[in-house]
């Protein structure tokens, strides 16, 4: 049987830097920061005061105000997210069509606000005073669920939990379903809103956080020798996912193709990566066998870059193994988006593949902002501080989460 080919027909984003896709593309070509002090929160007693918060965002813009209050800010993000996604692809999930179109979008870790809320209302009040919709409120596929449900998608409906890997995953077990005709469609990517007591306090315990807290804008600061951690982002990032020819058979505008998706784990820490990425270097390895893509095709590579000192190497080394003399020699660009989104966790391979896709449509490579003197261990060419206009035909986008998951996904610029 002739392999299906997976094409994207709509991106759908909001983050600290802009609340659609243009206004995050926007931002980012301008080196906007989505850092600020957290305003969600009181910050007494919080070592960490700053974080990549969605701003002016209204959830009532996007779903009824009593369904709002039965939702995670997280579920919120996706619906908001999705809709942009379905409007830019024009897909209309009509008739029969419904049972060809699922949703896959996955969250590290789901409605930490809802959690949050209800654990204090029944130390406060007992259990009584537990919301019947605590659990459907916050648990990871409910973002998944929601947005079938407002779509009408009644094709496979999935969510993948694997922490900052969740929604390159999605993306990722969306193109294979298509692939092997289980669908036509996929709503695919990721969301999180973790900016929580919790969640800010529970990263900050482990001190992966940066603690410029003078100075949020210059915190995230991925490569540079002076990099001290990364900030918290929240947000999401979706793609739609379509087979070609049913793609073309509608009439639908096409923006790029989804070539490979490799996986891998570490299998050495809970957090820490392999020696030399080499969990890293796999995943890249493998979606490049999967597209059937050669090192020396890909032009753009978007970091999974958190502003850590030890990942942000890690990375790099096996960014230098797989490419090799192009990276070594700058012909090949990288950079970390996540300098001025912040990190979204597990939304954050949905948020970066939408990006990826926008730099190959425009020709363009966003830049990683603040680095101002790079890591000795950090020798590629990072397009610092300033977008870089280049051909871009092929580009891949990487994500790693704790556990020593890994995934990278392969794409394709449109038209061929």
């Amino acid at each position: 049987m002739e392999q299906r080919r997976v094409v994207v027909t709509g991106i759908g984003l909001l983050c600290g830097v802009g609340n659609t896709t243009q206004q995050v593309w926007d931002g980012l070509l301008a080196g906007k920061s989505g850092m600020a002090e957290i305003t969600h929160f009181d910050l007494t007693g919080h070592p960490v005061r700053f974080a990549a918060e969605v701003k002016d965002f209204n959830p009532l813009d996007f779903v009824e105000k009593k369904e709002s209050r039965k939702m995670g800010r997280f579920i919120h993000f996706a619906l908001a997210a999705s809709q942009e996604a379905m409007q830019h692809s024009g897909l209309k999930v009509e008739g029969e069509l419904a049972e060809r179109v699922g949703v896959h979008i996955g969250s590290g870790i789901g409605g930490f606000d809802v959690i949050e809320r209800e654990h204090s209302n029944m130390l406060a009040g007992g259990p009584r005073k537990i919301s019947p919709f605590f659990i459907p409120g916050s648990i990871v596929n409910l973002a998944a669920g929601h947005v079938s449900i407002r779509h009408g998608a009644k094709g496979p409906n999935e969510a993948t939990a694997t922490a900052c890997t969740s929604s390159a995953h999605s993306i990722g077990d969306a193109f294979r379903i298509i692939e092997r005709g289980d669908a036509d469609a996929m709503i695919a990517g990721g969301t999180e809103a973790a900016i929580t007591p919790m969640g800010v306090g529970g990263f900050a315990a482990m001190k992966a956080l940066s603690t410029r807290n003078d100075d949020p804008l210059h915190a995230c600061r991925p490569f540079d020798k002076d990099r001290d951690g990364f900030v918290v982002g929240e947000g999401a990032g979706i793609l739609i996912l379509e087979e070609l020819e049913f793609a073309k058979a509608r009439g639908a505008t096409i923006l790029a193709e989804v070539l490979g998706y490799g996986m891998s784990a570490d299998a050495f820490h809970m957090t820490g990566m392999a020696p030399e990425g080499e969990g890293c270097f796999r995943a890249m390895k493998a979606a490049l066998k999967v597209a059937g893509v050669s090192p020396d095709q890909i032009d753009y590579v978007n970091a999974h870059a958190t502003s850590t000192p030890l990942g942000d190497a890690l990375e790099s080394r096996a960014i230098e193994n797989v490419f090799g003399e192009r990276a070594k020699d700058h012909t090949l660009l990288v950079s970390s988006t996540k300098s001025m989104t912040g990190h979204l966790l597990g939304g954050a391979g949905g948020l970066e593949a939408g990006i990826t896709i926008m730099a190959m449509l425009n020709q363009m490579a966003p830049p990683t902002i603040n680095l101002v003197e790079a890591d000795p261990e950090c020798r590629l060419n990072y397009v610092p501080n300033t977008p870089q206009a280049a051909k871009i035909d092929y580009a891949l986008s990487n994500s790693f989460g704790f556990g020593g998951t890994n995934g990278s996904l392969v794409f394709k610029r449109w038209p061929e």
